[in-house]
């Protein structure tokens, strides 16, 4: 496997006008797992939703995968519940067997796909954080990808979640570690920051963190520069807000966002990705890409040269964040 940052070096990365920025990204597989996802104009980035079928999903994730390799990605994020990401990544592996050890696989566990591939599912997924939940998906996840990740991540950890007061799920996790497989979790809500602080500060076995920050949503970086100074793994999801930092949506913190990327001259995304591997804390940043263009697109961004208290500025409370997010249709 490849060592994403040198797996949390704390030492600030390379980051002018583009040079190093292919390797500091990695390929999400969020929202080409499963025909109906939260992000922004999919019927424009996906087509028809009665095209969605397994056979061409897996097609365009095997695309995806295809173009973020020879673009210099080396770091690929799954997850149980995004459908059959996992398979997607696996049949792929499978058919490039000389690519498995130059990649860092990151997935996750905790929640279950229950969409039954259907865009109008009551349900799409669902999250249970106990010991059985684990031994259940652990072997499912090894079966899916043909091989163990190197990171396995608790999906969608909060400070409410009962898995933090399960001794015997923690010492699994902690056995898992010790096998040599970086054990850790991801997060959301408006409470991303207290979250990480209280693993940072306690006895637990995670060693990697995979947060939402964005512009809109910056409220868990001086968390996250924590974590890189205790040499975790820093993995930052949704950098563009679900599409709503990428061109996708109307709104006036949007269109804030659009003059600044503008004045900046380069695209909304690439302000929004760029600053996030400004952050000299974040080891890899995830693009949630679905089209080839946009893999080369993510790939253009550089930092911003805008003041920093423009950017700042177009932050929202967390709470407000979050309720919208919650909101968000399938589509």
């Amino acid at each position: 496997m490849s060592d994403p940052a040198s797996a949390a070096s704390g030492t600030e990365p390379e980051t002018g006008d583009g040079q190093g920025i292919a390797s500091r990204l990695g390929l999400g597989l969020a929202a080409i797992g499963r025909p109906a996802y939260i992000t922004a104009g999919r019927d424009d980035d996906l087509g028809d939703p009665a095209d969605r079928s397994v056979d061409a999903l897996r097609q365009r994730a095997h695309a995806l995968l295809d173009g973020a390799w020879w673009l210099g990605l080396r770091y690929v994020d799954a997850a149980r519940s995004y459908g059959l990401a996992e398979q997607f990544l696996g049949s792929w592996l499978a058919a490039h067997p000389g690519r498995r050890d130059e990649l860092t696989i990151g997935s996750k566990w905790g929640y279950a796909y229950t969409g039954d591939w259907r865009m109008d599912a009551a349900e799409h997924e669902h999250k249970e954080h106990s010991l059985a939940r684990f031994e259940q998906q652990w072997p499912e996840s090894l079966e899916a990808l043909g091989t163990e990740p190197d990171v396995y991540l608790v999906h969608s950890l909060t400070p409410e979640s009962p898995a933090l007061g399960d001794r015997a799920l923690l010492d699994r996790l902690r056995a898992l570690a010790d096998s040599g497989v970086r054990v850790g979790f991801s997060t959301s809500g408006p409470r991303q920051g207290e979250l990480i602080d209280r693993m940072l500060d306690g006895d637990s076995p995670f060693s990697a963190v995979q947060t939402t920050w964005n512009l809109l949503e910056p409220s868990a970086g001086d968390a996250l520069a924590r974590a890189n100074d205790a040499r975790w793994l820093v993995v930052v999801k949704e950098s563009l807000a679900n599409g709503r930092l990428a061109g996708s949506a109307p709104g006036l913190p949007e269109q804030r966002a659009a003059a600044l990327a503008e004045a900046d001259g380069q695209s909304l995304a690439g302000l929004a990705l760029g600053a996030v591997v400004a952050e000299p804390w974040a080891d890899i940043v995830l693009t949630g890409a679905v089209t080839r263009r946009q893999l080369r697109e993510n790939v253009a961004a550089r930092p911003p040269r805008v003041p920093a208290d423009a950017l700042a500025a177009l932050a929202e409370p967390p709470e407000q964040y979050w309720a919208a997010r919650s909101a968000r249709p399938w589509s």
